[in-house]
Formats: structure tokens, C-alpha cells, sequence
């Protein structure tokens, strides 16, 4: 996503303008759509008299023993509060109140810090565990870490639009520019994919949103007794915690928006994942740039031209001879689209192209096949994306326009475009009803002090979204990690903006104005490639 940088088994998210957008109009989102705040605030006071009743987390959601676990219920349909009921699984890390810097002095609990890592589609149970890092332990003295899925995610209702075990169909292709053939395989695999969300839901289909996600967490705030909610979301979760903020404002306490996306509505999410596809091809350049600069321990080129040639010539082999019998140029184009939402992954993977190339695929074999055990979540994490993104917007219909948009697109950003579409392309073949988008927007002293994290170069959540932001909250502060493309900023190596982070959410300082923070360090070659490099040069 993760510490809020997440890239999910659904694949690529978020996102900004290119070309032509969406299909005007939307179906509203209901007749009875008037109830819903008046659903919200049941729903609140429900959750409100019930609490959470923590306990021991099941083996199934694999977590240590220091981590609580509960549940919290919320109306599937908020303009019908009284029908049926879902539960979201949450958990809890309490504050430790031991100041880190100094064992002996007691820090006070300031409330719940809740934490949405992105998607949609990820989970954000295991959140609290980051209490752990040295980044986060101020944090975790002060606040009970709480994380949760999302409804449709996890143990929370959730959704699936396909039997799991097709979910990984073996060796895949992944063609920069398909064949009009390879084309029409793949709009029959969206329009089967978007029916398939349709049988397995029904009519429930439609209440998996962000509007609905939003509502949730102010039930969630209320089950954790909390007046006003301090939340940090990551990606996607900024998107829905910019809709709360809109929808809330009075229950805020403090926001902490970490790669922010741009909730502009003409943008979702149409126009956002063109935007996100051009971004991409800037943050490969950087990553085939920092190989180049790497020649010496990978032998991948001293360029980056000379890296994308080697990256193409191993697609090539995989194409006709996937590694393992698992890893065809889908798969390593998988592995290397993650590394473009961290510069951390890198090394790995040069690494393993490395090695391939060099006659051994094990690195990459290991690196990038699928995990057959994984299926049942991943297909459900991509299920969940899916139904998010479908239903919160309306969407091209028409195949002529994805694919004259794209067409367009990848001729001058090939690597992630078309992945990009495939992803997508069921909304344009989706069966529930749109929602009425919501324009985010608070005036003057509407809501309290807001923070804003981005990273210049991120291509998940591109900087302009953090702009954007801004603009519609009003006394929102923006931080900046400049010259830096990592997803999500917050709890990592820069000390800097942990600082800011810091400042905000234990004493609620803000700086004056925009700050900005030096870029973290480049990532360095592995040990391990470094002992390669010296044996070969032996």
C-alpha cells in the first residue's frame, strides 16, 4: 500500500487527467437515499451503546497475542438502517504509554488512531503491529493502534467475483501493444469477470462504496467511544477519508492524508488511472536509471535504455518459456509494477533479472509466481477493488473509447497501461448502480487542521492529487518529500517527515505553511548482489 505503501493483490490503484473521460451521468444512488445520514447517525448511536467487545484474535486472521480483535456492525444500506447487518472485523493494539525516549515517564493515552492502508481492497488488520517500529513507537505510546477491513475485505462481508483458484491461471502474457485478437479476449474475460461480481452479490452488490466506507468509519469512531476520530489513510484511504471529512467535519479531531489522492470527482476514476498509467513510465525510467547506475554489481547496461532492453529480452524468453512453469511476462511485469510504489524493492529485483538473464531463474521464480495459498485472498482483495471503483463513478461504456484513450496513452507510456485497462475494464461492464459523487470541499473553519503527505514522483497517487486536496480543505498543510517516488510516506526513513507527523498527532502542530522535506536516501545494491559481483570479478 505499506508503512502505508501497499500494492494489493488487486493490482494497481489511484491515480489523474490524460484523455478523454467517462460516459456522462450516473444512476443515483438510491430512492430512499435522503435516509442515509439519518442512517449514519443510528447506526452510530448503536455502535456507540455496544462498544467493541475485544478479545483473542481466531487463528484465522493470524495475528500475535498482543493484538485484540472485535467486531463492529454496520447497515449494509444506510437509507435503510434497520435492514440487514454486516460486521466489520477490527483490531487493536492499546497504547503503551511508555515514552520512548524516557522509560520512567508515563505518556498519556490521547484515543484511537485509526488507519485505512489503501486498496480498495486491503486489509488493515495487521496495522497495529507497526507500533513495533521505532518510527511509531511516540505514536503507539499515545494511541490505541486500531486497524479494520473494509466492508467487502477480508472477514468483513466479504465479496468475491470469481472461484478462487481461477484466480491464478498459470503463466500470463502482457503485450505493450496487443493485438486487436488478444484485445477482444480480454473485454469477453472483463464482461465475464463484471457478471460474475453481479451472480455471486446480487442486489447487495451496490452498497460496497466509498461513500459507504465513509459512513463506516464514523461508525467505527463511535464504537470506539471516541467524540472526534484521528485517522491516518494511506492511498485510497485518503480519498474516503477526504469523503468523511466532507461528510463529518464536526467529528474530526485530527487527519493525517499519506499519499494523497485527487478527490476531484471528475477524476474518479477513470481519468485517474490514465493519469496513473503516464505517471508509472516516469517512476520506471527512475528505477531502470538506478540499475544503470548499478551496472557494476547487476551487468544490466549503464543505461537506462540498455536495462530496458535486457528487461525486454527476458520478457521475450518468458514468453516462450515461463520460469518455473509459473512466471510468464505478466508475472514479471507484476513484480516490477510493485517495485514502482517502492523504491525499497529495487535491489530484488534487479536482482533477479539479473539472475535470469545470467541462465538462473530461481530469484525470479521466487520472486514472482503466484501463491496458489494466497488465491482465496487475493481473488477477494481484487473483488473488493473492483466493486469499489465500479460503483463509485460512472465509467466509459463503450470499448471504442478505453481503447482509443489507451491506445494513445502507451505509445508514450507502454509499462503500465495496459495492465491498467485490463484491470479496470469490467466497470465498463458493471451491473449494480453508480453513485451520486460527493465534491469534496470544506470552507473556512468547517473542519479542523488537516496534514498532507505526498512524495513528488509517486506514481500510485501522483502529485497533483496532493495539490488538489488542499485546494478543497480548507486549512489543510501540505508536506512534500521531494525528488522521491516512494507510495506513502509516513513511519519511514525520513525523519523529517516523521517529524511533521509527529508534531501533528501528538500535539497537534502544523507548520506555518507548505514544508518540505529532503528525499530519503536511494536504496543500495543487497550484500548478497555485492558478494556476486566481487566472486564474478575473482
Amino acid at each position: 500500500m505499506r508503512a502505508a505503501a501497499l500494492y494489493t493483490a488487486a493490482g494497481s490503484l489511484l491515480l489523474t487527467a490524460v484523455a478523454s473521460g467517462p460516459a456522462a451521468g450516473s444512476a443515483p444512488a438510491g430512492p430512499d437515499a435522503a435516509g442515509e445520514p439519518r442512517g449514519t447517525r443510528v447506526a452510530a448511536a448503536r455502535a456507540a451503546a455496544a462498544g467493541v467487545d475485544f478479545g483473542e484474535c481466531s487463528d484465522a486472521q493470524g495475528l500475535p497475542s498482543t493484538v485484540e480483535c472485535g467486531t463492529v456492525t454496520v447497515p449494509l444500506d444506510y437509507a435503510r438502517p434497520d435492514g440487514r447487518q454486516i460486521r466489520l472485523s477490527v483490531s487493536r493494539v492499546r497504547a503503551t504509554h511508555r515514552d520512548p525516549g524516557n522509560s520512567k515517564r508515563r505518556v498519556p493515552r490521547q484515543g484511537a488512531l485509526v488507519h485505512n492502508p489503501g486498496g480498495p481492497g486491503s486489509s488493515g488488520l495487521a496495522f497495529p503491529l507497526i507500533g513495533r517500529l521505532p518510527e511509531w513507537k511516540r505514536l503507539a505510546a499515545a494511541y490505541d493502534l486500531v486497524g479494520y477491513d473494509p466492508r467487502g475485505v477480508g472477514r468483513s462481508a466479504p465479496l468475491s467475483c470469481q472461484d478462487p483458484q481461477q484466480h491464478f491461471t498459470g503463466p500470463s502474457q502482457a503485450p505493450t501493444h496487443p493485438s486487436e485478437s488478444y484485445k477482444r479476449e480480454r473485454v469477453a474475460r472483463a464482461q465475464a469477470y463484471a457478471r460474475g461480481c453481479a451472480q455471486r452479490s446480487g442486489a447487495e452488490l451496490r452498497h460496497y462504496h466509498s461513500l459507504n466506507n465513509a459512513r463506516d468509519l464514523d461508525v467505527l469512531r463511535a464504537a470506539l467511544g471516541e467524540e472526534r476520530l484521528t485517522f491516518m489513510g494511506a492511498s485510497y484511504g485518503t480519498y474516503f477519508g477526504a469523503l468523511y471529512a466532507t461528510l463529518f467535519p464536526t467529528h474530526v479531531r485530527r487527519m493525517v492524508f499519506d499519499a494523497a489522492v485527487n478527490p476531484d470527482p471528475a477524476q474518479i476514476w477513470y481519468r485517474h488511472n490514465l493519469g496513473q498509467s503516464a505517471a508509472f513510465e516516469g517512476r520506471w525510467t527512475d528505477m531502470k536509471e538506478w540499475i544503470a547506475r548499478h551496472h557494476a554489481v547487476y551487468g544490466l547496461g549503464a543505461t537506462a535504455a540498455e536495462v530496458q532492453r535486457g528487461y525486454d529480452t527476458a520478457r521475450a524468453r518468458l514468453a516462450v518459456k515461463p520460469a518455473g512453469g509459473k512466471v510468464g511476462p505478466g508475472q514479471l511485469q507484476s513484480a516490477f509494477l510493485r517495485a514502482g510504489y517502492h523504491d525499497d524493492h529495487w535491489p530484488r529485483r534487479a536482482e533477479a533479472l539479473s539472475a535470469y538473464l545470467k541462465g538462473d531463474p530461481r530469484p525470479l521464480v521466487d520472486l514472482a509466481a503466484p501463491h496458489e495459498e494466497a488465491a482465496v485472498a487475493a481473488e477477494n482483495s481484487r473483488a473488493a477493488y473492483t466493486a469499489v471503483q465500479c460503483n463509485d463513478a460512472p465509467w466509459p461504456t463503450e470499448w471504442k473509447v478505453w481503447n482509443r484513450d489507451n491506445t494513445r496513452l502507451a505509445r508514450v507510456a507502454p509499462f503500465e497501461t495496459w495492465h491498467n485497462v485490463w484491470l479496470n475494464l469490467p466497470c465498463a461492464y458493471w451491473q449494480a448502480p453508480r453513485q451520486r459523487q460527493l465534491d469534496v470541499r470544506t470552507g473556512p473553519g468547517e473542519l479542523p487542521p488537516t496534514l498532507i503527505l505526498a512524495a513528488e514522483r509517486d506514481a500510485a497517487a501522483p502529485y497533483d492529487g496532493a495539490l488538489e486536496l488542499h485546494r478543497r480543505l480548507s486549512g489543510s498543510v501540505l508536506v512534500t518529500e521531494r525528488d522521491s517516488g516512494t507510495h506513502g510516506i509516513a513511519g519511514g526513513p525520513n525523519a523529517c517527515v516523521n517529524a511533521h507527523v509527529d508534531a501533528y498527532l501528538l500535539q497537534g502542530l502544523l507548520p506555518a505553511r507548505h514544508a518540505s522535506c529532503a528525499p530519503r536516501p536511494e536504496p543500495r545494491p543487497s550484500a548478497a548482489a555485492q558478494r556476486d559481483t566481487a566472486a564474478d570479478v575473482r
